[in-house]
């Protein structure tokens, strides 16, 4: 029998130890269960105690902050460091001081990001318009809440909302804030939680504390008679579709489009921009300006630059002689974001589930709420007076009989027995004889009784009030109605932002399409683009390149032709051949890199002129694959420059042919071997990634080189190389077939 192999140790080997240990660590798991137990409770705080706003239009850390303020006095107290304030909000909100400090700045009148800010700051709190412009760290500004604020915490100490246990159990904290008016859609809002979103834009508070008021007159009355329509802190001009706002007031989704407002200055050739929307920043209309002066498309512009200072937002736009400002404008609205869509997502938490409710329904849910509100905030009062009512009561029996009282009390000698035996004497319980047993001697005077008397039937008339109006709905809605009317004439202010429509706004210009000249275009293998008339080439054909530098492809277009730019990065950029200068053959011309904004390291592999995007492009990949996609894959409805995904990124490219008509095309591998096949065989595909089909079988050491038409190809033995089905491994390259310069994607 044959000996078991030992190790040096003398025990038998294991065939592969790391097999057994590996099997012995995996413990298999069902996915679900995985989802279930770890991601749901994850996703779901994300939504309940994040990302969504609740009914009373503020997410938990909203909440936390204005609590914590409240509680430090600082609704009719002086400003004191944000830093303190801070401090103080993480008993409530442990997740950060940034965070904490971030919260407070967007709810800040300096950042200007709400209608109605809640928080009255002090120092530089940064701009919500900019992007650049930071915020100073929170040991350098102060803040105190704004008097608004008075209408978040009405009555919150008497039981109009719930507390909870803070999250270590040492201090509650309300579960929402009694608003007096629906702050839900006073106050702009998102957020991003798991699998949805919410999107809020503000409205004017004076409209909707009016919208409110008829919605509790008459249901169905029209909210848009009212509620006119968003209104943003940065102002601008909110041009009104009624059909769009009546789907946003409806299903509480949908968009809005808010443009800026300008004026020009005739004496300076200047146009003043002094309101933008508020979905944009400065940084981000100077950036896109400047890309269109660039690219020439905004050659009417000399300048423009940024004059904001305290005074406000203003924006300079220099002119050049003879520009009209009423084009320049069209122009920009239309490619710039000084005109901008607000996507609206009322994404709102009832009773902790998410739902997506319109603007009617948001009143409804407000309005339930509130009036549960106002109810536990009467019953807490009702139970005072009756508590009041009911000692007063027990006083009442004793002042008709003071000496007998003072004699029980005389005669007890023990002061434990007072209470009851007083409680003996004239028949009452035990909180009302220890309410009497704490009465003052000098109390017992005529006046005192007389007044306790008459205050014993007005807190009688009043009790009888309280259990009316808990009886009465209508009277409930006539306090809600008061308290929305006193927010509306205190604090409500003019719209901002100003309703324009459609019809009123002035003709657009047509932009005038360039001028169509024939043109000669040159693309280097470095990325250098030249477009040169057929004049300016008669004069001088020697194209000049950089050292190492050649002529990758040529053509022959018009000067409004468009053109497509593939690169190794798998991506396409469109423009026009327009968008470039003319240029000369003695010149380099542009590179490609710096004019489209490629990103770094990106260089242009082929390019295309696609018309009316007919034919398709097969991309031959190292891995012997070739993906066929049709040309109109690449065709959009808006003007993109840049698409991604333009071919598959799982092999290196390696080559790239236009099939404009089926033809034959030749694929060299590093062997080097050919074969030579028919474009028929590989079916377009709509999809820009797909990985294609094999077309070259190859040994593991050898890859696809290079590919082309076979027709400007040197192969002069054909059929030695032509295969009737693909994939397949075509013949070794003879030398009569080759050339001394190889084919490269320079072919056009």
């Amino acid at each position: 029998m044959p000996k078991k192999k030992t190790s040096e140790g003398g025990k038998p080997k294991a065939k592969n130890p790391n097999v057994l240990g590996l099997h012995a660590a995996v413990v298999e798991q069902n996915i679900t269960d995985t989802l279930e137990t770890n991601y749901m409770p994850y996703a779901m705080s994300v939504i309940v105690s994040r990302a969504i706003p609740e009914i009373d239009g503020f997410k938990p850390s909203h909440r936390k902050l204005l609590y914590t303020m409240y509680k430090m006095g600082l609704l009719t107290g002086t400003r004191t460091k944000s830093a303190n304030i801070v401090g103080q909000t993480m008993r409530l909100n442990p997740h950060g001081d940034a965070a904490i400090y971030d919260t407070m700045v967007r709810l800040s009148r300096g950042y200007g990001a709400l209608l109605t800010p809640f928080v009255d700051s002090k120092g530089n709190f940064g701009k919500h318009y900019s992007r650049d412009m930071a915020c100073a760290a929170p040991r350098y500004t102060e803040a105190r809440l704004t008097p608004i604020c008075s209408e978040l915490f009405r009555d919150i100490d008497s039981d109009t909302v719930d507390f909870v246990d803070n999250y270590d159990n040492t201090m509650k904290e309300p579960v929402l804030l009694p608003t007096t008016f629906p702050n839900i859609l006073v106050s702009a809002n998102s957020g991003i939680a798991v699998g949805m979103a919410s999107q809020f834009c503000g409205f004017n508070l004076k409209e909707v504390c009016a919208a409110t008021a008829a919605f509790l007159k008459n249901p169905n009355c029209d909210l848009q008679e009212t509620l006119l329509g968003p209104d943003f802190p940065t102002g601008g001009e909110l041009i009104c579709n009624p059909d769009a706002l009546r789907e946003i007031y409806n299903s509480g989704r949908g968009s809005v489009r808010v443009r800026a407002k300008w004026r020009y200055v005739k004496t300076e050739n200047l146009i003043e921009i002094y309101e933008i929307p508020y979905s944009t920043s400065i940084e981000a209309i100077l950036d896109k300006v400047a890309e269109l002066i660039k690219s020439g498309k905004a050659r009417e512009i000399a300048d423009m630059r940024d004059e904001t200072d305290l005074s406000g937002l203003k924006l300079a736009i220099d002119l050049k002689r003879g520009a009209d400002p009423d084009k320049v404008m069209t122009k920009l609205f239309r490619q710039t974001p000084l005109e901008d869509t607000f996507s609206c997502n009322f994404n709102v938490l009832i009773e902790g589930m998410p739902k997506v409710l319109g603007v009617r329904q948001i009143i409804e849910e407000w309005t339930a709420w509130r009036t549960e509100s106002v109810k536990r905030r009467v019953y807490f009062v009702l139970g005072k007076r009756k508590d009041k009512l009911h000692l007063l009561k027990g006083l009442k029996r004793i002042l008709l009989d003071i000496d007998k009282a003072i004699r029980i009390i005389r005669e007890t000698d023990a002061d434990a027995d007072v209470v009851p035996n007083l409680m003996i004497g004239f028949g009452i319980d035990q909180i009302q004889a220890e309410y009497v047993a704490e009465i003052k001697l000098r109390n017992i005077n005529k006046e005192y009784i007389l007044k306790r008397l008459q205050e014993t039937d007005a807190l009688q008339n009043e009790i009888d009030d309280l259990d009316d109006i808990l009886q009465n709905p209508r009277r409930v809605r006539k306090i809600i109605l008061d308290e929305l009317n006193q927010a509306s004439k205190k604090y409500g202010e003019p719209r901002r932002t100003t309703i324009v429509y459609a019809h009123e706004l002035p003709a657009p210009y047509e932009e005038e399409p360039p001028e169509q000249f024939p043109v000669h275009v040159f693309l280097s293998r470095e990325g250098y683009f030249k477009k040169i008339t057929p004049q300016s080439l008669r004069m001088s054909n020697m194209q000049k390149y950089k050292e190492g530098d050649g002529l990758r492809q040529t053509f022959e277009t018009t000067s409004a032709a468009e053109v497509m730019f593939f690169t190794d990065k798998c991506q396409v950029y469109k423009t026009r051949v327009s968008d470039f200068d003319d240029s000369k053959a003695s010149l380099l011309g542009d590179y490609l890199p710096a004019k489209l904004g490629m990103d770094p390291g990106e260089n242009v592999v082929y390019m295309v002129l696609p018309g009316d995007y007919s034919g398709g492009l097969i991309f031959f990949f190292e891995n012997g694959k070739a993906a066929r996609v049709d040309i109109k894959a690449y065709q959009t409805a808006s003007n993109r420059r840049k698409l991604t995904g333009a071919y598959s990124d799982k092999s290196p490219l390696r080559a790239v042919c236009r099939v404009d008509e089926e033809q034959e095309l030749a694929v060299y591998s590093t062997e080097p071997r050919c074969l030579i096949f028919h474009s028929s065989l590989l079916t377009p595909k709509t999809t820009r990634t797909t990985q294609g089909a094999a077309v070259l079988t190859m040994k593991p050491k050898y890859s696809l080189d290079n590919a082309a038409p076979l027709a400007k190809t040197p192969i002069k033995n054909q059929s030695r190389y032509r295969a009737r089905s693909v994939p397949g491994a075509g013949a070794l390259l003879r030398q009569e077939d080759t050339a001394e310069s190889q084919i490269t994607l320079e072919e056009s």
